[in-house]
């Protein structure tokens, strides 16, 4: 058997799974852009390649890329908020320079890290499954993911398999809980509905498990999108209670109406996109929704094709996060 390649491996998920292949003993390259993070992981013992997807990728950047058969695709830029074109080169352009890679070599299983924010809307969405009709995209995140996800299951000669894990987080987690944490310090957080949003988040190593459950999966699984998450349906407000707890202050809430919150956060979006360098605005629209609605996952065609479960759950995977490493 060949070497698995993970895109992304600098990055929060790509790092944890290289290290669950490591402890397993199957051979892996990663692949990532950071300089100082490909320096720590090979310092760790793995193998790296660095290089930027957005330019072509061809098995002649490095002789070790022909001994790729397996491919796990991490690699993506994710945030709420950023110019359509860096979207677009991270997200699509990358992800189609890396499949003209995988036909080529002849690669046997393809498994693309996708996201629910596909899925996303400006409404209550409970229990949902693959299948759902997609709503109009609430961002270019949303945008190029699709996108991505049309280009992979496009692609049938490399078997592929996409998964939607919902909200990871762990050790070494960079977006989602340490935003969190930032926003909670610096103001008090919306409460939107009488506190009716839920969601459920993923604890990174419950994602390591879809993963390799993916790279293995039989032959019925390829083609086939994947819901995970931790199955938990937790209110936001007890998650950002629960973690902002574990690092030793109380939230700030302020019940406030939705509607003229989200007028203020899209005219911050209009002035931010006309700003050099487009910053990401203080509050944005998507980051409201996810304080406004409730929102799952169906987990049963994961269960059931995949035979993949999520073990961790919230609580537990706080301690691991706040005990095991910290936030990055």
């Amino acid at each position: 058997m060949g070497h698995v390649l993970v895109t992304g491996a600098s990055g929060f998920l790509g790092a944890h799974v290289m290290a669950r292949l490591a402890a397993s003993g199957t051979p892996a390259f990663g692949l990532g852009r950071d300089a100082a993070r490909c320096a720590m992981l090979e310092a760790e013992g793995h193998q790296i390649i660095r290089h930027d997807l957005s330019a072509p990728f061809d098995v002649k950047l490095d002789p070790r890329l022909a001994k790729i058969d397996r491919i796990v695709h991490c690699a993506a830029l994710s945030a709420p908020f950023g110019r359509l074109a860096d979207f677009e080169a991270a997200n699509v352009t990358a992800t189609r320079n890396l499949l003209d890679f995988a036909t080529r070599q002849g690669i046997g299983r393809f498994v693309h890290i996708s996201s629910p924010s596909v899925c996303f809307a400006y409404r209550d969405q409970l229990d949902l499954a693959e299948d759902a009709a997609l709503p109009d995209p609430v961002n270019h995140y949303a945008r190029t993911k699709r996108e991505a996800e049309r280009l992979v299951l496009a692609a049938p000669a490399i078997h592929p398999v996409v998964l939607r894990p919902r909200g990871i987080y762990g050790a070494g987690d960079r977006a989602l809980l340490p935003r969190l944490l930032k926003a909670a310090k610096s103001r008090p957080l919306p409460l939107f509905r009488d506190g009716r949003a839920r969601i459920d988040l993923t604890y990174v190593g419950d994602v390591v498990d879809a993963v390799l459950a993916a790279l293995s999966a039989r032959a019925e699984a390829e083609g086939q999108i994947f819901n995970v998450s931790g199955g938990e349906v937790l209110p936001v407000r007890r998650i950002a209670d629960a973690a902002c707890a574990r690092v030793g202050f109380a939230v700030r809430w302020r019940k406030m109406p939705l509607w003229p919150a989200m007028l203020a956060a899209g005219a911050m979006e209009a002035v931010a996109l006309r700003l050099p360098g487009c910053p990401e605005p203080p509050v944005t629209r998507y980051g409201l929704g996810l304080f406004a609605y409730a929102q799952s996952l169906d987990l049963s065609k994961a269960k059931r094709v995949l035979g993949w479960a999520p073990k961790i759950s919230f609580e537990a995977g706080l301690d691991r996060t706040f005990t095991g490493g910290g936030l990055a």
